[in-house]
């Protein structure tokens, strides 16, 4: 397993690695010693023995990269301070190329590496390699990827192209830095691959992926996911780790409260944080809200900007509403009987998570695949509402805005429509993972594929 050092791509492909190890397959995670500590961590969601199962290779990057703090104030929310840690990757090259080499020599039979699509000059050599196989994982969806090449293409008609409507182009949702990168890895495009992975399902998007299995012309993909646990972890019920959101979620009524929380990669500026403050106030709802900084490249360094409430605000709303700024559980949190509903920044990880617990979602897009994730959530799904159409994202959401989607979402007729959708949406999901369901007969159609 090759992930790029992002939480989100970190977490995803560390789920993969757990539910491959099941079918008895060793499976070797690599990274920086930061990022492997980084991605044990923070998983939670199910049994930590299974993570031992796993066999972690930790490689120091040198030169050491910068860790920048994240800038609220940017004109633009992608995450520009990650960049460093991303371009640190080139020196896992050779150490990548060192392990393939010595688990070959073991007379192991074949080496099946899956790396993150942005990973792929790390893997560029292991094709010339013997008994070596290299597929692809795409952090997203298939509907932002397709509509990524259906931009591109010159936007040609097809069923389902009118839930790409007010999305901007895919230059606004990135910035140059990253654009440069980018195009570091398309050079290596078709000349790595023997197919590609998504954590995704059919039942949430098999018009978008059977059009990217037109593009791809006759190579192989699977979708395989989702790839979190689809059940809550009750052994952590009972003990002292036990996050203290948790214990106040259970003190409060069914699909009472709305989650709020951005990600890892998104910071608020101080505008922000007052007009959703004020907006959740104004709302009458319950909440809990995750209020912490977008991560550094090197999340153990100790810097950490403490975003700052109203004066009096967390004394007000005690009784009604949580704050956590340290890392929430947000799987426990989802799969909690009384969260009905989720402002999200539609990140893929969050977004999979929310549709296998049937939470409808308050679409907040930052950067990135975020817009068109919330297009395909609200859009083509129908289990969401927009907080603010990307169009104007230079304006500040105003604590109307706040108010109106959390009421929405929680009080109304139309909230409940979403989270019946959403409702029935985990239960498709649910039958697709289990025995002789859609997903995982595509996973053991993997398996057998790399272990032919």
């Amino acid at each position: 397993m090759v992930p790029l050092p992002a939480q989100g791509h970190l977490n995803q492909l560390l789920h993969l690695s757990r539910l491959i190890s099941m079918y008895n397959i060793q499976v070797h995670y690599i990274g920086s010693t930061t990022h492997i500590k980084q991605a044990k961590i923070r998983a939670h969601g199910f049994d930590p023995l299974t993570i031992t199962k796993l066999h972690f290779h930790e490689f120091h990057q040198t030169p050491s990269f910068e860790t920048p703090l994240p800038n609220p104030n940017a004109s633009h929310k992608f995450p520009n301070q990650l960049m460093p840690s991303f371009y640190a990757t080139s020196h896992l090259r050779e150490p990548v190329c060192s392990l393939v080499r010595e688990l070959l020599s073991t007379n192991i039979g074949k080496v099946v590496v899956i790396y993150d699509s942005l990973m792929k000059w790390i893997v560029q050599d292991l094709p010339q390699m013997p008994n070596t196989e290299c597929y692809s994982f795409n952090s997203t969806s298939a509907f932002m990827i397709y509509s990524f090449l259906w931009e591109l293409k010159g936007k040609p008609f097809h069923p389902g192209t009118e839930n790409y409507e007010d999305i901007p182009t895919i230059g606004d949702c990135f910035p140059p830095e990253f654009w440069d990168f980018l195009k570091i890895q398309e050079q290596f495009d078709g000349k790595i691959d023997c197919g590609e992975l998504y954590n995704s399902s059919r039942v949430i998007e098999s018009l978008y992926l059977d059009l990217m299995a037109k593009e791809y012309d006759g190579m192989k993909q699977w979708a395989i996911g989702p790839f979190n646990p689809l059940e809550k972890n009750e052994k952590s019920k009972d003990s002292n780790k036990r996050h203290e959101s948790l214990d106040w979620l259970d003190k409060q009524e069914p699909n009472s409260v709305i989650f709020v929380s951005f990600g890892t990669t998104t910071s608020l500026c101080d505008e922000e944080v007052k007009e959703l403050a004020v907006g959740l106030e104004k709302s009458h709802q319950k909440f809990v809200w995750v209020l912490r900084d977008a991560d550094k490249g090197d999340v153990f360094t100790s810097e950490v900007r403490k975003v700052q409430l109203p004066q009096g605000y967390e004394e007000g709303i005690k009784e009604r509403g949580i704050i956590v700024r340290d890392w929430a559980p947000q799987l426990e949190i989802l799969a909690h009987s009384s969260t009905g509903g989720f402002m999200s920044h539609c990140g893929w990880n969050s977004c999979m998570e929310s549709m296998s617990f049937g939470v409808p979602i308050a679409a907040w897009p930052m950067h990135s695949d975020q817009p068109r994730n919330s297009q395909l959530v609200t859009k083509y799904l129908k289990i969401g509402l927009i907080v603010r159409p990307w169009a104007s994202r230079d304006e500040h959401v105003t604590s109307e805005m706040v108010e109106n989607a959390v009421k929405t979402l929680i009080t109304s007729k139309e909230g409940d429509e979403m989270r019946k959708r959403a409702a029935d949406l985990r239960n498709a999901i649910k039958k697709a993972v289990a025995d002789g369901g859609i997903n995982r007969a595509e996973m053991d159609s993997f398996i057998a594929h790399i272990t032919r």
